[in-house]
């Protein structure tokens, strides 16, 4: 990761911050931008979304997502891999994802 300088700024002040490429993350009150994907990283990270996907989204037991912002904790992150339970996938009237929900920027999760 890449560290940007900068003073500290609240949660909400980074939600606010339009999106950067590559994205940035909020930890403890800094702003990391990661560093660009390479190659071989790529790679695996689809293949392991490929796989996650195929055990455990015919079970609906999971799904996996690349790159999706989550925030909670006080932290705002962009992990290479998401996996969320299968209940915890919003959904429409129809039961399909409601991807604006899962990356909404100021949608914030808590883990109980």
């Amino acid at each position: 990761m890449v560290r940007t300088p900068s003073k500290n700024i609240t949660l909400a002040e980074f939600l606010m911050l339009p999106e950067t490429k590559p994205a940035s993350e909020y930890i403890d009150g800094k702003i990391i931008q990661k560093p660009m994907a390479q190659g071989e990283h790529s790679t695996i990270q689809g293949e392991l979304i490929i796989f996650i996907n195929a055990v455990l989204k015919p079970q609906k037991l999971a799904r996996a997502y690349p790159e999706l912002r989550c925030t909670f904790g006080g932290r705002s992150i962009i992990p290479d891999v998401a996996v969320f339970t299968w209940e915890r996938i919003p959904r429409k009237e129809n039961g399909k994802t409601q991807i604006s929900t899962l990356v909404r920027k100021n949608q914030v999760y808590y883990e109980t």
